[in-house]
């Protein structure tokens, strides 16, 4: 994982960012002879970046510029990506058309909010080009005609690092951005992919999905019950940003898989998994081992225990059913995150190994 760096925090620019400065570049280039560089553009809170150039040619039928994507101190997987635009023109009346060069993908399944058949390159990031082809036509007389050709060198093997291939997103990377900021260390780009996670898998008819915190347990359900690779959400640590979502947008059946310590929180009441925002109380654990039968020697020990896998071998030696508790009450704390809307909630939770040691609810 990647280290939060000490001190403020430098934001960054999304790809979709980059790539419509590049655009902005590439189409003036096309017009007048001469790339802007560095070029400016306005995003949509009214943030004004300006980026230099790492490329450029221009030929009698198009303009490429390139722009090399800075995302600050965030750890995303596309930072230092080159992302390319060439600008070539079109037909007249025909607006401005969308092509995904090498490394960006093309969507393949319903549920997203780019139809199948077209360029991954989401709605913000196209509006923003629209924008700046009728700002550059305006300034040189072009008609703003134009197909805008997106490439990202090595974007196919970068995608293999998101979440695009369980989304039906093939042959590369995204062009993202709903503010052209990338916020360092931000939560909403991970939430974002659970939403379209979700409306993949509502798309597809799924009668079952599944959500998980980590690789063990979704290597374990998958295991279990035999689910497609896009049946399954990645839910990490952000079990309420999921929930909330499901609350509006329901599925028929969810199993929420995870190790024990994560679970443990979820049961407590805890929506946010992650070790930085909430912790197991210990004594809460130890109370819970005392209800399915703990001795008063083996509560104390899980009073004083420094991790919930502790607990969980101290159950475990006393064949003690604590991850079953664990599943009821995370269960039961994820059926009122949803208030009472129409998807059936399973809970499965599981040791280090990826055995089952405790789950609640009918698959």
């Amino acid at each position: 994982m990647a280290r939060k760096p000490d001190g403020p925090l430098r934001r960054g620019w999304t790809t979709g960012a980059c790539a419509t400065a590049a655009t902005k570049a590439a189409y003036t280039a096309l017009l007048t002879g001469r790339f802007p560089d560095p070029v400016s553009i306005a995003l949509p809170k009214g943030e004004q970046p300006v980026f230099p150039l790492s490329r450029e040619s221009l030929s009698d039928g198009a303009a490429t510029a390139a722009i090399v994507k800075d995302a600050g101190d965030d750890p995303d997987v596309t930072h230092l990506a080159t992302i390319f635009v060439t600008v070539r023109p079109a037909a007249p009346g025909s607006g401005v058309a969308f092509k995904a060069g090498p490394g960006v993908g093309t969507v393949t399944k319903a549920g997203l909010p780019i139809p199948p058949g077209e360029p991954a390159i989401n709605p913000v990031p196209r509006e923003l080009m629209r924008e700046v082809v009728e700002e550059v036509a305006a300034a040189h007389g072009g008609a703003g005609d134009v197909e805008i050709e997106i490439s990202v060198p090595g974007g196919e093997e970068l995608a293999k690092k998101t979440w695009n291939p369980r989304l039906g997103i093939v042959g590369g990377l995204s062009i993202l951005g709903t503010t052209g900021v990338v916020v360092p260390f931000s939560c909403s780009a991970w939430i974002h992919s659970i939403h379209r996670g979700i409306d993949v898998a509502r798309a597809e008819d799924f009668p079952l999905i599944a959500a998980c915190t980590g690789s063990t347990s979704e290597a374990a359900v998958a295991k279990r019950h035999g689910l497609p690779e896009t049946a399954f959400i990645d839910m990490g640590d952000f079990a309420g940003g999921m929930l909330k979502y499901l609350r509006r947008y329901p599925v028929p059946k969810l199993i929420i898989g995870g190790g024990f310590a994560k679970l443990a929180k979820l049961a407590e009441g805890h929506m946010d998994l992650h070790s930085g925002r909430s912790q197991i109380d210990m004594d809460w654990l130890a109370a819970q081992l005392g209800e399915v039968g703990g001795a008063a020697a083996q509560v104390l020990a899980a009073r004083e225990a420094n991790t919930g896998l502790e607990v969980l071998n101290i159950a475990k030696a006393a064949g003690l059913p604590l991850g079953a508790r664990i599943a009821m009450l995370a269960r039961a704390e994820a059926l009122a995150m949803l208030n009472g809307e129409r998807t059936e909630i399973v809970v499965e939770v599981f040791d280090r190994e990826g055995a089952l040691v405790g789950s609640a609810g009918e698959v």
